[in-house]
């Protein structure tokens, strides 16, 4: 519930007390999967133990995720990460969402049908995570449509080793993102790192349409000055008409042209047919200004993510937004459900970057792959 409370910005510090119960039992690391239940997944899937799969099979996890754990195994000499999901993990998911919704219809003022396309947005992408297939056949496909990144490097999954519920890949030794970046790295190589992973994002929303959807520090890794990318199991996928919709925004022109503004914020839905002139007037600086800041990175040539004054203003103006009396009384569903996941993936790239602390070249070119349409 906390991570789908997030996606949907609820601040658990003001939840109902209602809920305080519910939520606070919700924010736990889930206990590591017992070797027996380990044992059992395997003899369900494959319909043999792991040690007859892998020539050694590390019976303790060696660490977990949200949804699953992943063990070291090795056959013929090569190393494999083989990711386990924990078991009820689609069920347990509904119920979460079950758990959240009435806070959000309460703490957000909005009625259960203005958020359903949100909540089934939301659903849609945590279940696909629980599928392993469609995680090992997103990640194939983006990874060879984005070899040619430089310092980008993705591990290899092996379908023969894989199931619904059992995902092998290569074992990747290497530095969790954030740890890297608190060791005290050169400025080359923060700036090396930070590029590998603008280009990534920057590749994959804007060429191929489909991108990873979960910039988590530790999703990422640093090795030998690469940057390696893990867990594709959240992925979004970009309708044409959306991306046409939702990156109109990054037009520079738009925030000194109120008419071209209002039009781009009712393609979008934030601006509704039975907003009043005075609502619009009022409604268009403020998504103007937020604009403004947002979109800083891609307004110049080369970025410095290392300058906390971006992040400051940032987070300055989302306070400043959510205490703003005219914004709390607006009323009804504001923007695409589709923006969901794409707004907390550049949310998630900034926070990276700046903790990088690097300095980014944003425009590097055009793009050289067509969308994978039929991937996504």
């Amino acid at each position: 519930p906390l991570k789908i409370a997030q996606m949907l910005s609820i601040d658990k510090n003001i939840l109902p007390k209602a809920y305080n119960e519910q939520f606070s039992l919700a924010q736990y690391s889930a206990p590591p999967l017992s070797y027996p239940l380990v044992v059992r997944t395997f003899r369900r899937e494959f319909g043999k133990e792991p040690t007859a799969l892998f020539d050694t099979f590390e019976p303790q996890a060696a660490h977990g995720a949200s949804i699953g754990q992943v063990h070291r195994a090795t056959l013929g000499g090569h190393r494999y990460a083989v990711k386990v999901q924990y078991p009820g993990v689609a069920d347990s998911l509904k119920s979460d969402l079950r758990v959240v919704k009435p806070i959000a219809l309460q703490i957000i003022g909005l009625r259960e049908n203005e958020v359903d396309d949100y909540f089934r947005e939301i659903e849609e992408r945590l279940l696909e995570e629980t599928n392993y297939v469609l995680e090992r056949e997103r990640a194939t496909a983006l990874a060879e449509a984005s070899r040619h990144l430089p310092h980008v490097r993705f591990p290899r999954y092996y379908p023969e080793l894989s199931c619904g519920r059992i995902l092998t890949m290569d074992w990747v030794d290497g530095v969790p993102l954030d740890r890297f970046a608190d060791s005290n790295p050169s400025q080359a190589d923060r700036d090396r790192i930070g590029q590998a992973l603008w280009d990534l994002y920057a590749h994959q929303v804007h060429t191929l349409r489909l991108f990873h959807a979960d910039p988590h520090p530790g999703n990422f890794l640093v090795h030998d000055g690469n940057l390696w990318v893990l867990d594709f199991g959240c992925t979004k996928a970009i309708a044409p008409d959306f991306y046409e919709k939702q990156f109109r925004f990054l037009d520079p022109a738009l925030i000194d042209d109120p008419q071209a503004m209002e039009e781009a914020l009712e393609a979008l839905e934030i601006i509704l047919p039975t907003d009043s002139p005075e609502h619009r007037r009022q409604l268009i600086p403020i998504c103007a200004q937020s604009l403004a800041a947002l979109a800083k990175p891609f307004h110049t040539e080369i970025f410095d993510f290392g300058d906390p004054a971006f992040m400051e203003a940032i987070w300055t103006m989302g306070e400043r937004n959510r205490n703003n009396p005219f914004l709390r009384a607006t009323r009804g569903r504001r923007g695409s459900a589709h923006s969901v996941y794409v707004n907390r993936t550049f949310f998630g790239l900034y926070s990276l970057l700046s903790r990088l602390g690097a300095r980014v070249t944003t425009h590097r070119g055009a793009p050289v792959h067509p969308p994978l349409e039929a991937v996504a």
